[in-house]
């Protein structure tokens, strides 16, 4: 009887361990499972990398590694160091920036040239100095040529690109857009085969795995990993801005260096961070390569890039100016002035137009509009979609050749005074007199009067702005104005979109009028 309690309770205690351990067991996994120890690369698409199934090269089979992609491109991917020149700075620091004209600006002139020989005058050429530069880039075509940024190659007098295997080649820049901040570098060798990656087929998406390869710091070869977080990016860095946003770190040098997907495809042009500090901090964006393929196309074709030309001011369209448009929504852009002679002038394109359509595609914004432009070549006829006094129509426009530079004109303010017979628009908070009453010399109504706390003044509006036309209506005098706002409000309207010019730049200006 003692035997068989015995071996009863010896079964018990072997079931209690064998229970505790399996809990034991699932607390080890919840534990990984918390670490994320146990979480697999998510799939991506046709992107995704297949683990092999037995090992290769002698090393064990770990299908979290992004390893095998990287010994596919780095070879692909090399070292750029830049000699070139720049402006020296200026050696005093402190003195106030004043205006040209200034009568304190030939005083401190004349203090810094005595006392801080450091100090250079308004109009004394900068001397220039040898400067040192570091960036990556990246071997498309066998013969070394090279994919990098403008700005890592801006001013160049040698390049020098450093190879994954440690050799050096002097190379020279062929060809580069600095609106694309993209460059196309040759290395001076003949007769020798250099390895080379391509660009991806099919487009990268928001959460897709990203690396990005180059040399940050000058350290040399280095990989960083993420995943996209964005796409059409605008960063101000140009008017073509549509760039990818990833968080793999990348720092100073990794510019001009590739971002591949796991299938080791160049899906976008390391370019540019975000940081307060000047390291990563997880904001990166990088060149797509469909930008990048066209600007080397027309480097090749062209010996330079060229892009389609419209020749018009345009301003984003915001929900008030849409109200006054009568857009049900805020989108397109807004036409502020043709350019003289341009090809928009000569198709007909009006001030006040709002364009929402290229050739049937769509138009959020004025850098979307930029874009869409500059992928035409010039002399290409497009079908322009604008809204005009409420209706949508189409208007053909062949365009032009974008200029090489485009003339930054200045916006300065013209000062009115307060001759003539303002009358007040109380709303508004602004009083206005004939423009050629204060001596403007231009058409329509001036500015001569603002209340820093009114309506206009939070639009924007200053003394010296010309009030050129209310609503698409011609202004000459204060009467005209009051008209056409009593008009808008008749109708209905909340906001009026005034065209107002400023020095030599116009632009619409939403004003409320509801009431």
């Amino acid at each position: 009887m003692i035997d068989q309690v015995k071996s009863a309770a010896g079964i018990l205690a072997g079931k209690r361990k064998a229970l505790l351990a399996g809990v034991l067991s699932l607390g080890m996994v919840g534990a990984l499972a918390a670490e994320g120890v146990l979480t697999a690369v998510p799939p991506a698409s046709a992107q995704a990398v297949t683990a092999p199934t037995a090992p290769q090269n002698g090393h064990a089979i770990n299908t979290f590694s992004f390893a095998d992609v990287v010994d596919r491109v780095a070879p692909a991917v090399v070292s750029i160091r830049v000699q070139g020149e720049q402006e020296a700075p200026n050696m005093v620091q402190g003195l106030p920036d004043l205006p040209e004209g200034n009568p304190l600006e030939r005083f401190f002139r004349e203090y810094g040239e005595r006392n801080m020989p450091g100090q250079r005058g308004r109009n004394e050429r900068p001397p220039m100095q040898r400067v040192m530069s570091q960036g990556s880039g990246f071997i498309i075509a066998p013969e070394g040529k090279i994919v990098t940024n403008f700005h890592v190659v801006k001013g160049a007098k040698e390049v020098t690109v450093v190879t994954n295997d440690g050799n050096e080649y002097r190379a020279k820049v062929i060809g580069s857009d600095e609106k694309t901040d993209v460059a196309v570098v040759q290395i001076d060798e003949k007769g020798r085969t250099f390895p080379t990656v391509s660009f991806a087929r099919t487009d990268i998406r928001v959460g897709d795995w990203v690396l990005a390869v180059g040399n940050p710091f000058g350290l040399g070869g280095s990989v960083t990993a993420g995943i996209v977080s964005a796409r059409g990016r605008e960063i101000g860095a140009g008017p073509y801005d549509d760039f990818l946003q990833i968080d793999a770190p990348i720092n100073r040098g990794n510019s001009g260096g590739p971002t591949f997907n796991l299938a080791g495809e160049v899906v976008g042009v390391n370019t540019a961070i975000f940081s307060p500090s000047g390291g990563s901090v997880g904001i990166g964006f990088a060149i797509p390569t469909a930008t990048v393929e066209r600007v080397i196309a027309q480097l090749e074709r062209n010996g330079e890039v060229v892009r389609g030309w419209l020749g018009v001011q345009i301003q984003p369209i915001n929900r008030d100016i849409a109200d006054g448009l009568g857009l049900k929504d805020a989108r397109g852009a807004l036409v502020s002035e043709p350019q003289p002679d341009s090809p928009a002038a000569k198709a007909g394109i009006r001030s006040g137009d709002a364009i929402l359509a290229v050739d049937g595609k769509a138009v959020r914004n004025p850098r979307d509009l930029a874009r869409t432009i500059a992928d035409y070549d010039p002399g290409a006829s497009v079908r322009i979609t604008v809204l005009r006094g409420g209706k949508e129509q189409d208007v053909t426009v062949v365009l032009g050749k974008l200029p090489a530079e485009t003339p930054r004109e200045a916006n300065n303010r013209r000062g009115g005074g307060t001759d003539g017979a303002p009358a007040s628009l109380a709303d508004l908070g602004l009083a206005v007199a004939p423009a050629g009453d204060v001596g403007s010399g231009d058409r329509g109504v001036a500015v001569v009067r603002v209340d820093p706390n009114g309506p206009a003044a939070s639009r924007g509006i200053e003394v010296g702005d010309v009030i050129l036309e209310v609503q698409g209506r011609t202004v000459a005098t204060p009467r005209d104005m009051t008209d056409a706002i009593r008009s808008a409000r008749t109708d209905g309207r909340k906001t009026v979109l005034a065209r107002v010019k400023r020095g030599e730049q116009t632009r619409f200006v939403p004003l409320p009028v509801a009431g």
